[in-house]
């Protein structure tokens, strides 16, 4: 077979396992689907090419043919648009399709009044414990009930995690936290639960987000890029809805009318998780305007993050004796590397896996060695702190962390740099980050459930 024929077929296995990667990532397919589908390209394309087409040719006519897969090669489309098939297959939304997404928003919207309502009683109970302790849960569980909605989830997948989040939810609410001063609110164990609870539910969300496809490395990865687009649509109402309540203030206030507690009671409760779930409609029935915005967000913050982990580096080396570095500087390094592997992430998420290594990349590369470096002196110290002055339940989650953290750098920057040696693959890369998630959720059940009765819920 001539070079020629080798880097033709190379080009269009590329194109057949971005297509089928697009294809997993449609709610109502299955892998088993996927598989099926793909056989049925695959041999149109052998007929068309039998029949005197290229490789290009026959993908771009075999995929326009799939007369069933409409909506699919539309989609598809409009994520590949640099592709010239992109003028075979791009039709202009049905109105099927806008109406779905309308229904969509009216689901979304009456579970974010649920969810509102949760936080109102919640808030009414007027306890900082009770509310801490289940704020996550006023809200998390609508957004999956969408997702269970939305992707048909499975009867058993629903149901064990109903059941999860429920022991859960019984386990932490039974739990007798306790502090010096009396105020469960205050306690060390209660502090840990209550941030990382948050943490296990989100990826507890993500097997209902997956459809219950949760092995599937494409459907992880989506979840991965979800998270990060949420964020900013989140961020981006956030402000927009800080900016209007300035001018509700500012306006009332002008003719002497207090409107705070009618803000308090009425429209706080609902504006947080109803900004939280209409953002996430708007990841999903907006992908392709994010989709253009995560490169570009990922290409600004990348070098200021690098140099943030410098100035880390350097201020962790310059503390004096690392068993005199301050307790507050640690658990901030802690929250600049935990930032900085959410920043990979969502970079390497947003990347073309099949596209070439590029400087971008390399910076990339350094990003994981300084954040690689902050961590070992981060563990070093408080290894350290543990050896002078014993075990706490805050030392043991911190170093629980860096260990799971360091591990994932780790992980990461081997695969990195033996992809930008041309030793290996981008999409090992990516798989080894959805693979890895599956540590952190171990690791935020341990510092929820076990943590407390460990250390006396002190």
């Amino acid at each position: 077979m001539s070079e020629f024929s080798i880097d033709q077929r190379a080009g269009l296995e590329s194109q057949v396992e971005q297509w089928r990667q697009w294809v997993l990532r449609r709610k109502a397919i299955t892998p088993d689907d996927a598989e099926e589908l793909e056989d049925n390209l695959r041999g149109q394309v052998a007929d068309l090419v039998a029949a005197g087409l290229d490789d290009d040719e026959a993908f771009l006519v075999a995929v326009k043919r799939m007369g069933n897969l409409d909506d699919v090669s539309r989609e598809f489309a409009r994520e590949h648009s640099e592709r010239l098939w992109k003028q075979l297959v791009l039709v202009p939304e049905t109105p099927s399709e806008a109406d779905g997404r309308w229904r969509d928003l009216g689901v979304l919207i009456a579970l974010a009044v649920g969810a509102g309502i949760v936080v109102k009683a919640l808030l009414a109970l007027d306890d900082d414990a009770v509310f801490g302790l289940n704020a996550a849960f006023a809200v998390l569980p609508f957004l999956a009930a969408y997702f269970a909605w939305s992707r048909r989830l499975p009867a058993r997948v629903s149901g064990l995690l109903v059941a999860v989040a429920a022991a859960v939810a019984v386990a932490v609410n039974l739990y007798p936290f306790v502090s010096e001063g009396g105020d469960a609110a205050t306690g060390t164990t209660y502090v840990l639960t209550a941030t990382h609870l948050p943490v296990l539910l989100w990826l507890l969300l993500g097997v209902a987000y997956t459809g219950g496809a949760w092995r599937d490395h494409a459907r992880r990865m989506d979840f991965v890029r979800f998270t990060g687009e949420l964020v900013i649509y989140f961020a981006l109402l956030s402000m927009g809805g800080g900016l209007l309540v300035g001018l509700l203030f500012g306006t009332f206030g002008v003719v002497d009318i207090d409107v705070e507690p009618f803000f308090e009671d009425w429209i706080a409760p609902f504006a947080v998780p109803g900004a939280f779930l209409v953002a996430a409609w708007l990841v999903e029935a907006k992908k392709n305007v994010v989709e253009n915005m995560a490169p570009v967000l990922t290409r600004v913050f990348t070098p200021l993050t690098l140099l943030l982990l410098v100035a880390a580096l350097v201020a962790l080396l310059a503390g004096g004796p690392l068993t005199a570095v301050d307790r507050d500087l640690l658990i901030l390094m802690d929250a600049i590397l935990v930032l900085v592997l959410a920043l990979l992430l969502y970079s390497i998420s947003a990347r073309d896996p099949l596209a070439p290594g590029r400087p971008f990349d390399w910076l990339q590369a350094a990003l994981v060695m300084a954040a690689f470096a902050v961590n070992v002196v981060a563990l070093t110290a408080m290894i350290t702190r543990i050896a002078d002055a014993g075990w706490t339940a805050n030392k043991t989650a911190a170093l629980g962390l860096n260990v799971v953290l360091f591990v994932h750098l780790v992980g990461t920057g081997w695969l990195l740099l033996r992809f930008l040696r041309r030793h290996g693959t981008f999409d090992a890369v990516e798989r080894w980050q959805t693979r890895y998630l599956p540590v952190y959720a171990a690791w935020t059940a341990v510092v929820v459930l076990a943590f407390p009765p460990l250390f006396g819920f002190a």
